[in-house]
């Protein structure tokens, strides 16, 4: 007897493949599930593996009572070998879903990019290397700002020591230098030094102006003289003070004003939806993603709250360099960082 092996994504259709070949009256004598071949299998991937040969059998379906899926029996004049259950999802989106979940996507989100994958094309190729990276992209079109314009007044909040001040410094040099814009730099907590005088040590070496504002009233003045988009960096304390309460109802009454949370990436998702809860008064339409030097994990755990809260991402910063080390976010640049991939790609992948 000559024994055959045939390898496919489910029962059925390694059963077609025995057929074709072997005859209809094929004797399948096992099945089993193995590592599936090229990218598929380093990625985690098995598919089914139907051993048959040429015999006098015949192939029948029967469908328990107790149970509402099909099972697959053979029949022959020895024996009836029962066929492994076929699988509710198929190999490559079993794989691909237990990867992302591995890596902190919440089981939504990843349910979509692995679903997306499964195309008749795919099923019998392998699987392209930019696929999960292609497919978690598209998904996060909407979940990234990307190069979108300036608004009249562009607000920095967030916890302290999350990097406001740093950033703000970044965003003005990248826009003096590439350019050649000036953004009006406004310290709306004329009473933290420290940050102050970084503040204006930034603004003297990028040519851009700045103004301290130590009470509501100035930061009005500031806002309403001036003739280029501001952006106005806050104390990291709980919008709730008083002092605080009373910058931001002034910012609360001002034309087109865009309020962005910026957090550590090394932030937890709980922690990051406390945050936006917290923050929830004033109101933020983006978040800004800071440090991402400092860790060793992926960012995915934070894109479930993110999603849930309809809180695109508009800068990633990547390190202490000013302007070097901060990132427009872009679909194919979040996926990079969700996915961990190399430095190389993510610049790839962010243009």
């Amino acid at each position: 007897m000559t024994l055959k092996r045939f390898r496919s994504a489910t029962v059925r259709e390694a059963l077609a493949l025995a057929r074709a070949e072997l005859g209809p009256t094929a004797l399948v004598l096992s099945t089993k599930m193995v590592t599936a071949g090229g990218l598929r299998g380093w990625m985690g991937a098995r598919v089914v593996e139907v051993t048959a040969a040429a015999g006098e059998a015949t192939m029948s379906e029967s469908r328990p009572e107790a149970q509402n899926k099909r099972r697959l029996t053979v029949r022959s004049t020895r024996q009836e070998v029962p066929l492994a259950e076929p699988r509710d999802l198929e190999p490559l989106t079993e794989s691909v879903l237990s990867r992302l979940t591995a890596i902190g996507l919440d089981k939504g989100f990843a349910s979509e990019v692995a679903g997306s994958l499964v195309t008749p094309k795919l099923r019998r190729k392998h699987l392209p290397t930019t696929a999960i990276h292609d497919a978690v992209a598209t998904r996060l079109q909407w979940m990234t700002s990307g190069s979108e314009a300036f608004a009249r007044v562009e607000v920095f909040v967030g916890p302290p020591g999350a990097g406001k001040t740093t950033t703000i410094a970044k965003i003005a040099a990248q826009e003096r230098a590439r350019k050649g814009m000036r953004l009006e730099l406004l310290a709306a907590d004329g009473f933290r030094v420290g940050a102050v005088e970084q503040l204006r040590l930034y603004a003297d070496i990028i040519g851009t102006p700045f103004t301290v504002a130590r009470t509501p009233d100035d930061v009005e003045a500031t806002l309403r003289g001036s003739r280029t988009p501001v952006l106005v960096d806050t104390a990291g304390r709980s919008p709730n003070d008083n002092a605080s309460a009373a910058l931001f109802d002034v910012l609360a009454h001002q034309p087109n004003v865009r309020v962005h949370l910026v957090v550590p990436a090394s932030t937890s998702a709980k922690q990051l939806a406390r945050l936006i809860d917290s923050y929830a008064g004033v109101n933020p339409s983006r978040v800004i993603l800071t440090k991402l030097d400092e860790i060793d994990h992926s960012v995915a755990p934070l894109v479930g709250v993110l999603k849930q809260r309809d809180l695109p991402v508009s800068w990633f910063g990547t390190g202490q360099r000013v302007p070097e080390d901060l990132e427009r976010a872009t679909p194919g640049g979040f996926a990079a960082r969700i996915l961990g991939e190399s430095s190389d790609t993510r610049a790839e992948a962010a243009r």
